[in-house]
């Protein structure tokens, strides 16, 4: 976790606005499609002329009170499968211990196995600066509040048994101890085996001057040996350990840091952070922030920068530390169904990037932060009996998409000036048996005129199936559910056999997508 102030601000693009419904179907909207070409979108007008489509398109709207706006797809074309274990949670390294006993109690272990194979990633700020390794030949050092030990971890490898999730760990850099890494390192892999997924070398390294950690100068030139003598001592003691890393504070740091990391520490695994808006950020972080086209486009410049350095050095990059607000979220924006929508566009447009993972932080002890996951009182924090909080939906809904192959971006097509259009993400992957997924997040406000959706699929496919992720508003809290359900108290959930489905016609699958919702749409 990390105080930084990232550079994604900006303001949503205002759209004539519209009553508020909940997702309906187009059912009467052919006499408008034909008239596309004329707004540009380049379909036949099948013997219509130029004047009477545009008629009839304004006809259209006007009736729907909604803004029509195309969807073309290139499915011809596709990237890397997205990995079984790409969905992960991260915590803080001094609430080890506790999400570790949860391995016999609570349903946390529900909770997971309802996501399928996944990683648990133990680092943040704590694993620098509060968290000590404790064995035998190592005395409790006077800076460290909490201390881990071998019965720690060997907790843990049973919650991970029964989940099927891997563990990523991160190691104490700040106070440096290679012998002692290398000890905690080897515990680590004797009580994990096969389900430690890797070792990282302290959090967000490159900020360590910031936070008082390390003495000018402090750059990744000063970071690699040290690093350096970490990998040697581990691989003397316990070889073979992947290492993931320099897991840097943001993309802006990686172009230095990622490069140099692949070359001097060839890591099975790059990682690094991301947070859209910074806790100390002026104006304060706000929903509408959040939602933004203009914290959209930085992301995806963000991803680009990533991406870049990790193909280049051809390594996989995690990002294996996310959410909506740093320090620990900002109550009312992170704790909303808002930060819902910001998940399931972000998660879907990463994996269309290429990523090979990514990690959401939070602490199930605050419900008030970024939490997927939470305990909203302390006798349930003991017990374990965890709540899904509004993040985890959009967790749920990406499932779906494991396995899938990312497509080109999808191209857009609206008329009208740029300040009547929609706040619209639209993500293509394509799935197995010749299906494809197309992730639409409308993130305008509530009142907002709906979208009237309209997918250019030619004969390929005959219709589409819908799941929806919806709650009453984007400030909620509560009353999220994804295909009209709620995640249960054991943390399972189960997709409603029977969900809306929209045929084509003409070559369009036509549908409406309210403001504030996210639709998972499977074409067949």
């Amino acid at each position: 976790m990390s105080a930084r102030t990232p550079a994604t601000d900006g303001e949503p693009r205002a759209r004539r606005s519209g009553r508020r419904t909940s997702l309906i179907l187009v059912a009467l909207l052919i006499a408008a499609l034909s008239a596309f070409t004329a707004l540009g979108y380049g379909e036949s007008l099948e013997g219509a002329d130029g004047r009477a489509a545009r008629a009839a398109a304004a006809t259209a709207r006007s009736a729907s009170a909604g803004i029509p706006v195309a969807v073309f797809i290139d499915s011809r074309h596709h990237g890397r499968r997205v990995a079984r274990d790409f969905l992960g949670l991260s915590f803080e390294l001094s609430s080890l211990r506790q999400i570790a006993q949860y391995a016999g109690s609570g349903n946390l272990i529900g909770l997971l196995r309802s996501l399928g194979p996944g990683v648990l990633r133990f680092g943040g700020a704590s694993a620098d600066s509060r968290v000590a390794w404790s064995d035998p030949a190592t005395a409790p050092p006077p800076w460290a509040s909490e201390l881990l030990d071998a019965s720690d971890l060997r907790r843990l490898a049973r919650l991970a048994k029964d989940s099927g999730w891997r563990v990523l760990l991160t190691l104490d850099l700040a106070h440096f101890e290679p012998a002692l890494a290398a000890r905690e390192t080897a515990s680590a892999r004797a009580a994990l085996g096969k389900l430690l997924a890797g070792i990282e070398l302290g959090n967000e390294p490159d900020a360590y001057m910031r936070h008082g950690l390390r003495d000018a100068p402090w750059t990744f030139a000063q970071y690699a040996p040290q690093a350096q003598a970490y990998a040697a001592a581990i691989a003397a003691l316990a070889p073979g350990i992947p290492l993931a890393g320099p897991d840097v504070s943001g993309s802006a740091a990686f172009a230095g840091w990622g490069g140099g990391e692949a070359a001097r520490l060839q890591p099975r695994l790059l990682t690094g952070h991301h947070y859209p808006l910074g806790c100390h950020q002026a104006p304060a972080p706000s929903i509408e922030r959040l939602l933004s086209v203009a914290t959209r486009r930085a992301e995806d410049a963000s991803l680009d920068r990533y991406m870049r350095v990790a193909r280049a050095a051809r390594v996989g990059f995690r990002l294996d530390e996310t959410n909506s607000v740093s320090c620990g979220g900002r109550a009312g924006v992170s704790d909303t169904f808002a930060s819902a929508l910001w998940a399931v566009s972000y998660i879907a447009r990463s994996m269309a990037a290429g990523v090979a993972g990514i990690n959401f932080h939070g602490a199930v002890a605050n419900c008030r932060g970024y939490a997927p996951l939470c305990a909203p009182t302390p006798e349930r924090l003991e017990s374990g009996a965890l709540s899904a909080r509004p993040e985890w939906y959009a967790l749920l809904l990406a499932k779906a998409l494991i396995g899938d192959l990312p497509v080109p971006p999808t191209r857009l097509a609206w008329p009208g000036p740029p300040g009547s259009r929609a706040n619209l993400s639209v993500t293509a992957l394509k799935a197995p048996g010749g299906r494809l997924h197309l992730v639409v997040v409308d993130d305008d406000p509530p009142g907002s005129a709906r979208v009237l959706l309209h997918l250019h699929v030619g004969r390929r496919y005959g219709g589409a199936r819908i799941l929806a992720l919806t709650a009453p508003s984007p400030t909620a809290g509560a009353g999220v559910l994804l295909g009209g359900r709620s995640v249960q108290s054991d943390g399972s959930w189960s997709e409603p056999r029977t969900l809306s489905r929209v045929s084509r016609h003409r070559g369009l699958i036509a549908l409406a997508v309210a403001p504030s919702s996210a639709l998972l749409l499977t074409l067949r």
